[in-house]
């Protein structure tokens, strides 16, 4: 079956301490539905993105690491979902109930796999 991307964006100025307890739970229960349908497979917020790093190979075969993000934005990646969904419509569904408990926009992308001809499978 297919696994998705769902992706919560906030705010460059996003502060933390203005999530409420009951977006928290509203979070708490969404997830609680998603493992008892099967289709969560990993979930997690991410550190603020002033605490980012990228990194980019250069010319010479060295990696530059700089601070921050890499593309210039007002919005940011704050937390994701992997799910396993039959297809986008039902990794839809769930997206619109995580936008609603996050109050956030966000995006939903299938992850691609493609695997080694070799066997390895990690």
């Amino acid at each position: 079956m297919p696994q998705y991307l769902v992706a919560n964006y906030l705010p460059d100025d996003f502060d933390p301490s203005a999530v409420t307890e009951a977006m928290i739970e509203e979070i708490h229960a969404l997830n609680r539905d998603m493992i008892a349908a099967g289709a969560r497979k990993f979930a997690c917020g991410i550190s603020p993105v002033n605490n980012a790093k990228t990194v980019r190979k250069q010319p010479d075969g060295t990696v530059l690491v700089t601070d921050g993000p890499y593309i210039e934005t007002k919005e940011h990646m704050g937390g994701f979902w992997i799910l396993e969904a039959a297809d986008m419509d039902e990794a839809l569904a769930w997206a619109r109930k995580a936008a609603i408990a996050c109050d956030a926009a966000g995006e939903v992308r299938e992850l691609l796999f493609f695997p080694d001809p070799n066997g390895a499978t990690e």
